[in-house]
């Protein structure tokens, strides 16, 4: 490596960082710094990021030892006023000089278009990297993404945990800096129990071996998670299975521990009558432990935990963590018993004593309003009713459980096998789980009729309900998780390709909404205002989120292999408020085709002109052409071309056969570029100038049956 050039190493090290976040963090700072050292000009090779339960670092190869030369010109005043009539340098030259640390003599004369002017041009050395990464870590420090920062000690520093020590090393030089109010070293500290000694980090290239072999940590994120899934692997086959490793638990793990040794552990078999779903949840969720399965599929009564030290006795962590355990499992299959004593559908009386939202009213109210939605849903898909609204009626009871009221991650699911062991009908007891879903992205979308018309109105409720009250999510903040509602909807609608008016259901939910809040207000005396257009903001919210997944390229235009869709396709085709998901991507797909044809250029061209024309005119066009006044052949030949193609562009559109419907209108380019090259619109003559307005008029919209053609750039 030459002088130029060093690693760069920088290391906070703080109290436990919570898990979640911890590869967020680790993301965003190496991010930061990255950003930093390219806004500073500042050359480097690949970046490194580490991140541990305690801290966050980021390792830069061959970073430059100062920013390049900078060349500098700057214009100063005009000959004219920099030098006097005997031509002495004037105030105004010598303030200029100064600016430039120069004296006048060094400056140049250059000419420009308004005369001559004074130049200074000049080197500007660059500045050293070590002066530059105090700053540039500072930076990406505050740019984390931490909701909250806490104060500690007697300091004003905020971080999202204490902050103990921090390392910044450019080679083997520690970098004047105070971070977060510590002072910069070249001291880390190793595993909390295993390593009792700062350990003194020689050069960046070090850092990650020092800490491995002096300070029994695995700093780098990934090679530890490939431990934890490796050790958790072997420690499940002497038990006669396989580890369950979901990818959220082994990243939380992974997140846990900075020395991971794992641990096989067993409970009592007939903790085993309990759901699969009850001992995962109670294994994963609340103990973090891995849950492990026979060749069939079926749980054994065992578990791998992943301990963050490597005991001299193992043994005695194991008896710990099934001492932990056992009480876990045995208040689950308490709850389970209790659960059962009870009917589910003995609980919907209940719900109305439970509020849902203050000024939506109760649990019971809400599942009223799903029983709604659902039936419309089901009448207007020629489907019958009756179970879908017992599983509505059923939907929310399981919240009054107490299972659900100790793990509410399994809300649906409980339901679901409380109704079956009530004896409820099968479908009706599957849609009280798959209406919950999709639980996120990528989820599996309901697979059963009832469940998945279910699924639908619940989402539907949601979005309408909170909407109504003016509860709408901001930029940051969710709290009724709206966008996974409007994302799971559109994608149980497209995927399962239901057709339905959904500006009609959703119009009904509000009006179900409204219903509630005024009952409520007037019963309690409280006035609650209501948002008047709710049901077209929950239209246009619900369609912005179905921009986002077209833009990114998550779901391309109905079959088929077709170019990227463009903000102004989308915009074109949202433009006529097409009545569900399904009909806008039918749309979107037959613009896209027809965008393909020769003839698309010049049609779009014209439906931008027609536009601009009807919006500058300021006049009404005639509700209808008068053939008569038609007088040139151009005119007469677009009118009698409409008039040809009008009822099958009408009769396709009505069938939803939108790429059939463009195909005809593409014969109009030829009349088109004829009644522009031939007909002035706006005629002196009123009559004249009025009727082929309304001849534009009928012929845009017949294109605006597809999609606004005047909104694609062209």
């Amino acid at each position: 490596m030459t002088a130029e050039a060093r690693d760069f190493l920088v290391e906070i090290g703080t109290e436990e960082l919570p898990p979640k976040a911890l590869r967020s963090l680790e993301q965003a700072f190496a991010t930061g710094i990255g950003a930093g050292l390219s806004k500073a000009a500042l050359k480097h090779g690949p970046l490194q990021s580490f991140a541990t339960p305690r801290r966050l670092a980021v390792h830069a190869r061959r970073l430059a030892a100062r920013q390049s030369e900078q060349r500098i010109e700057r214009r100063g005043p005009p000959v004219t006023t920099a030098f006097d009539a005997a031509g002495q340098p004037t105030r105004a030259a010598h303030a200029f000089a100064a600016s430039c640390g120069v004296d006048v003599q060094s400056l140049e004369r250059r000419s420009a278009d308004r005369g001559e002017f004074l130049y200074y041009a000049g080197v500007k050395p660059g500045a050293a990297a070590v002066e530059l990464l105090p700053a540039i870590v500072q930076d990406a420090l505050d740019a984390l993404p931490i909701p909250r920062r806490m104060r500690w000690g007697a300091g004003e520093a905020q971080f999202v945990r204490p902050v103990h020590w921090v390392v910044m090393l450019y080679g083997r030089e520690v970098v004047a800096a105070k971070v977060l109010e510590r002072t910069a070293g070249n001291l880390s500290w190793g595993h909390r129990f295993h390593s009792a000694k700062p350990l003194r980090i020689a050069s960046p290239g070090t850092y990650e071996r020092t800490l491995a072999t002096r300070g029994c940590v695995v700093a780098d994120f990934e090679e530890r998670r490939t431990r934890v899934r490796e050790q958790v692997t072997a420690a499940a086959g002497p038990l006669g299975g396989r580890a369950v490793i979901g990818s959220a638990l082994l990243e939380e793990v992974t997140a846990l521990v900075e020395w991971p040794v794992a641990l096989a552990g067993r409970f009592e078999e007939r903790f085993l009558q309990l759901p699969r779903e009850v001992l995962i949840s109670t294994l994963e969720d609340h103990q973090r432990y891995f849950p492990v399965e026979g060749a069939d599929g079926a749980l054994l009564p065992c578990f791998v935990a992943v301990a963050n030290i490597e005991s001299r006795e193992p043994q005695r962590v194991v008896e710990g963590n099934e001492r932990v355990i056992r009480p876990r499992l045995a208040d689950a299959a308490f709850f389970w018993d209790q659960d059962r004593k009870m009917p589910l559908g003995a609980r919907i009386e209940a719900l109305d004593a439970v509020t849902f939202e203050a000024r939506l009213g109760s649990l019971g109210d809400r599942a009223r309003r799903i029983r709604a939605l659902a039936v419309r849903i089901a009448t207007s898909l020629g489907r019958p009713p009756e179970r879908l609204e017992r599983a509505a009626l059923l939907c929310k009871c399981d919240l009054l459980t107490a299972m659900v009221g100790e793990f509410p991650e399994l809300q649906g699911v409980m339901g679901s096998y409380y109704a079956a062991a009530d004896g409820e009908d099968r479908e009706v007891a599957t849609a009280l789980r798959e209406h919950y879903l999709p639980r996120a992205s990528g989820d599996a979308l309901p697979l059963t009729g009832v469940g998945t018309l279910l699924a639908v109105a619940d989402k539907v409720d949601t979005l309408a309900s909170i909407f109504t009250i003016g509860a709408k999510p901001t930029g940051t903040k969710d709290p009724f998780g709206l966008r996974r509602a409007a994302i799971g909807l559109t994608r149980i609608l497209l995927e399962q390709r239901l057709e339905f008016d959904m500006t009609a259901l959703m119009e009904q939910a509000v009006r179900l909404a409204r219903a509630d809040v005024e009952r409520i207000a007037m019963n309690s005396g409280k006035p609650v205002p209501v948002m008047p257009n709710a049901s077209t903001e929950v239209y246009d919210y619900v369609f912005e989120r179905l921009r986002a997944q077209y833009l990114e390229g998550e779901l391309s235009a109905s079959q088929g292999d077709v170019p990227p869709i463009t903000t102004e396709m989308f915009d074109a085709v949202l433009a006529t408020r097409p009545a569900s998901p399904l009909d806008f991507d039918a749309r979107l797909g037959a613009l896209v085709r027809f965008l393909a044809l020769p003839e698309a250029v010049s049609l779009t061209a014209a439906n931008k002109r027609v536009a601009n024309i009807l919006k500058k005119s300021g006049e009404a066009a005639n509700a209808t052409i008068d053939a008569a006044l038609l007088r040139l052949p151009a005119e007469r030949h677009l009118y009698e071309t409409l008039r040809s193609l009008r009822a099958t562009v009408t009769a396709a559109l009505a069938q939803r056969d939108y790429a059939g419907a463009l195909a005809e209108l593409a014969g109009l380019r030829p009349p088109v570029d004829a009644f522009f090259d031939q007909v002035m619109v706006m005629d002196e003559d009123p009559a004249l100038r009025a009727n082929r307005l309304a001849l534009l008029r009928e012929m845009r919209e017949l294109f605006a049956g597809v999609a606004d053609l005047s909104r694609l750039p062209g």
